[in-house]
């Protein structure tokens, strides 16, 4: 497992942007996890805020409790001799999804581009599980991977300016279900009933950094009775 190479970053007046590397690696995620731990418990109650992304963590710091070079020091303190986290501390789960045309006007695409059939393309994409690396774009949207690289497909030339609530679909090697109503541009394949964001929910968001989620194929009865959504949507809405 390839240690983190760490630069930092200014990202603001009260904010350092630690990169840990370069690309994109599901072997990223337990030094992430680690680095943010000790970051947590470094900064305590001057901290504001720590956002994980694939490659990165933002830190967004208290400039009343610490000025700059106090804040790098406490970076380069914490993160010192950095060992890999332990991925078992996220949460495990499993989103019903109804992988129809219907609702996911990209199945079809995605058999043809990959020349798998529609029932192989959810048997690949339902087969894995995925580590959620970050929350971002819209409230509870958990950005997932990785694909297997014959369903990577790029995104939308056009995005659509409605995405219904769970609609699951696929950006390159990135894999997401999308939690509210919002615009997007990703390969819509199918639909989980699941409720992904809500003030109810702890953290607001049912799936966080570290999460491993694994996408479960269910029929149109069940993604009924478990309170799904079933209208269409069009390819070109």
């Amino acid at each position: 497992m390839k240690a983190p190479n760490l630069r930092l970053e200014v990202a603001g007046i009260d904010s350092l942007i630690l990169r840990l590397f370069d690309f994109i690696d599901e072997a990223n995620m337990p030094w992430m996890l680690a680095a943010r731990t000790r970051l947590q418990d470094a900064f305590g109650e001057a901290l504001i805020d720590l956002v994980p992304s694939y490659t990165t963590l933002l830190l967004h710091y208290d400039l009343c409790q610490l000025d700059s070079e106090q804040a790098r020091a406490k970076v380069a303190e914490a993160l010192d001799g950095l060992q890999p986290g332990d991925l078992q501390g996220g949460r495990e789960h499993q989103l019903p999804t109804w992988y129809d045309r219907s609702v996911g006007p990209e199945l079809q695409l995605l058999a043809r581009r990959s020349g798998l059939s529609e029932a192989q393309v959810i048997a690949r994409h339902s087969g894995h599980a995925y580590q959620v690396f970050a929350l971002g774009f819209a409230p509870g949207f958990a950005f997932m991977g990785l694909v297997e690289e014959i369903l990577a497909t790029p995104r939308l030339s056009t995005p659509r300016k409605r995405i219904a609530p769970g609609s699951v679909g696929i950006a390159e090697r990135q894999t997401a279900a999308y939690p509210v109503v919002s615009p997007g541009g990703w390969n819509l394949i199918g639909r989980t009933p699941s409720r992904l964001f809500g003030s109810d929910i702890e953290g607001y968001s049912l799936l966080q950094p570290g999460d491993r989620v694994r996408f479960v194929p269910i029929d149109h009865a069940e993604f009924i009775r478990l309170g799904g959504d079933d209208s269409p949507l069009e390819a070109s809405q």
